[in-house]
Formats: structure tokens, sequence, C-alpha cells
């Protein structure tokens, strides 16, 4: 046989094998993205963000490589206060390491957090423009946190970093209605807590941020007797507090100064409990019933007039208003 017609041969065979071989290196390819085994291929704009040098390192296997060298460079650019660049550069970096946890931890702090403080103090553009500077940013950390837990549902402690974010007095202002955020970041503890991994807290707060929510009240309270229930390292003030004043608002007619005094053992444990919460406006918890079981133990406690916690004007909440005031 001549050697071109084996040549031709060869060459149909080796064609004819690797046609055969690629609808199950497709499908292996495809099992090993889903298994989280083989990342993403790096998109243009990405290996264009990072320069031929760390593209080439990135393709050779060392992603998180170029990550860490771009988290210095995104640290270096927060002392300067380049905030979109710092925006910019950790986009990149979770394109690269998409399932690490601290990059999209540090992102989202750097926007939502250190940028929006900077135009809430420091920024010396007008109160207007930073007051939509200040929103834009944490707007930004959220948008940023919310695709780090699309990349990583399984990952408790973004959804912490949601929940704890959304329950921020000094971010409130920035999400609109109080009701949907606090709904929002009831669902966040709720899955933080479904994952299995999270701290005791995740439940805890899960509640805390349901007893905000307008309407939910009858759920919020069927999740803290349960709560309650299971014993003293669930028994933190906050919580009785807000088992007390959803009783209240299930039951009207409840004696919500004799509840105080069984939950807190004392009427003057209860009525420094009370009124701590009573004053704790800028976290938006309900009060149900408070008003009239602090006067009540007041009474009891022969409280002066001048020192008594009705009669103190209630501390202002945080809020654009005043850092933003001409």
């Amino acid at each position: 046989m001549r050697a071109g017609l084996k040549i031709v041969i060869l060459c149909a065979a080796l064609l004819g094998l690797g046609a055969a071989r690629m609808p199950f290196e497709a499908g292996l390819t495809r099992e090993m993205k889903l298994s989280g085994l083989l990342p993403p291929k790096i998109q243009i704009s990405t290996s264009e963000k990072i320069g031929q040098t760390s593209s080439a390192v990135a393709l050779g296997g060392l992603r998180t490589l170029v990550a860490s060298f771009l988290n210095l460079r995104a640290f270096s650019l927060f002392t300067e206060r380049k905030w979109d660049k710092v925006e910019n550069t950790f986009y990149t970096i979770v394109d690269l390491a998409p399932h690490t946890r601290f990059y999209w931890d540090a992102g989202f702090w750097h926007m939502a957090y250190n940028a929006s403080a900077y135009y809430a103090y420091e920024s010396d553009l007008t109160p207007l423009r930073r007051r939509e500077l200040w929103r834009e940013y944490i707007l930004k950390g959220r948008a940023f946190l919310e695709r780090g837990i699309r990349n990583n549902p399984g990952d408790w402690s973004l959804h912490a970093d949601m929940g704890f974010m959304l329950t921020d007095p000094n971010k409130l202002s920035a999400f609109g209605s109080f009701n949907e955020t606090f709904a929002t970041a009831a669902k966040a503890y709720q899955e933080a807590a479904a994952t299995g991994k999270a701290p005791a807290y995740a439940r805890r707060f899960h509640m805390y941020a349901l007893a905000r929510v307008q309407g939910r009240e009858k759920e919020a309270l069927a999740l803290a007797r349960s709560l309650y229930a299971e014993g003293r390292q669930n028994r933190t003030t906050t919580l009785t507090l807000l088992l007390l004043v959803l009783e209240a608002h299930e039951n009207p007619s409840m004696d919500v100064t004799k509840r105080a005094i069984e939950l807190f053992g004392s009427p003057k444990t209860a009525y420094e409990n009370l009124a701590l919460h009573w004053r704790r406006v800028n976290e938006h918890f309900p009060v149900y019933g408070l008003a009239s079981a602090i006067a009540s133990l007041e009474d009891t406690l022969s409280i002066p007039e001048k020192d008594r916690i009705l009669n103190k004007p209630l501390p202002l909440p945080p809020g654009p208003d005043t850092w933003f005031h001409n």
C-alpha cells in the first residue's frame, strides 16, 4: 500500500476516533463543571482585565494565585479610596475564584461598608452627590453579595452576611420598604440556618428579622416560642422581649406587666429590659403593649417623673436625612 494512502487512512481513523469521543468528553466536562471540579473558561473580558501574563498563568490552572495578587491590588486601591477600581477588581477576582468565600466577603464589605461610609462622612462632594453615592455603593454591595450567594448557595456565611446588612440600622434607608427588607433578611438567615452549618444565632436572627415584618407576627411568635422552649442558649434578652411583645400582639388583653416580671424574674429587671427595648427605635423592633407595662413598672418602682423613660424623647434613628444635611 502506498505511503500516501496509509497516511490518509490513519488520519481518517484518528478523526473518526475523535468524533466518537466528543460526546463523551463533552458530557464529562459538563459533569465536572457542575460538580465544581473544573472551573469555567475565563471570559475574554476577564482575560483583558488581568493582562496577558496573568491570563496565561490563570489558563495554566493557577487562577487562585492570580486572584491573590489581585486581592493585594484591591487593598492598595482601597487605601487610595479608588472605589470604582476596587469594585472592578473584585468582580475580576471572583470571576477567577468564584467559590472562595473570602473574596465575596471582602468585596461586598468594601462596597456596602467602606465606600458608603466614606461618602457618608469623609467625602468633600456636595451633600446631594454624597447621598447618591452612599446609596449606590450599598446597593452595589448587595448586588455583589447576591451574586456570591448564587455561586455558593450552600455557604451559610454569605446568607448571614445578607441578613446582617439588611438589618443594619445604618443601611436600612438605602433599601426602600422596611417591610420587604426585613422579610428578605429573615429569608437570608433562614437559608443560612438551613445549610445545617450555621451557628445557633442564625435561627435567632431569623426570628428577630421576622418579628419586624408587619403581617407575619403569628409566624414570628411561633418561632420565638419554639426557640425559647429549647432552653437557656436561646433565651437572650432580645428574644425574650420579642416573645413578650408578640404575645401582647396576639392577645391585647394580656397583662403585659405580669408576664414581663414572669419572664425576667423581678420588676426591676423587667423594667430595665423593657426600657432598653423601648429606646431601640433605630432597629424598628415591635413594641406592642410595652408603653402600658413600662408605665406600670415605673409606678411600682417609684421612678421619679424626671427619670421616667416615657417622659424622655426617643433618639432619632440614623439615616441620610441626618448625615447629608446642607
